[in-house]
């Protein structure tokens, strides 16, 4: 499968809430799976959304090894999820600073809920439910957003903690295909 160009943050496709898939187990939803898995590894990302490669319907896959991207992550499973849903489980939180394929290059510090429950469909039809804390919750919230039309920079309260990551920390995370 081909890898889909990601759409970057200016795009209005990436500010309009996604519709749900209304049927599953097609070879369309098989294809689109695939498609986001292929550009995801290519991006080098943690997790990519529908959208993200303008189709506005609510999938999503993620999933984290050990990476030197990512040294201080724990492993997050690979999972796809249809029409997910979450709820949040207490009220603690942590500011981390997040990153976006849709915002190559910038970094912004944002608060995200350490545990939640998040349930949604694999693409043949089957139930998923999982409770995530830390890592792997931020990442579903984070691809959950996309598919509410929202990117990391609309939680960022503290402007002074937004910036290019070379600035920031002395090195770029940019994995875009094309980036130099």
């Amino acid at each position: 499968m081909p890898v889909r160009e990601v759409i970057r943050m200016g795009d209005p496709r990436l500010n309009r809430k996604a519709a749900p898939v209304e049927e599953l187990d097609t070879r369309a939803l098989h294809d689109l799976v695939q498609d986001l898995w292929d550009t995801m590894e290519a991006y080098q990302g943690i997790g990519i959304a529908a959208p993200q490669i303008g189709v506005e319907q609510r999938v999503i896959v993620f999933g984290l090894e050990k990476s030197a991207r990512y040294p201080e992550a724990e492993p997050v499973p690979r999972t796809v999820l249809v029409n997910p849903e979450y709820e949040v489980i207490g009220d603690e939180y942590e500011e981390i600073w997040d990153g976006c394929l849709s915002v190559p290059g910038l970094r912004g510090v944002i608060p995200r809920y350490v545990r939640i429950r998040y349930w949604g469909y694999s693409p043949a039809g089957e139930l998923i439910e999982r409770t995530a804390e830390h890592t792997h919750a931020m990442v579903v919230q984070h691809e959950c957003d996309h598919l509410d039309g929202i990117l990391y920079p609309l939680r960022i309260r503290d402007l002074r903690q937004f910036g290019f990551e070379q600035e920031l920390f002395g090195r770029s995370t940019d994995t875009r295909p094309d980036a130099t």
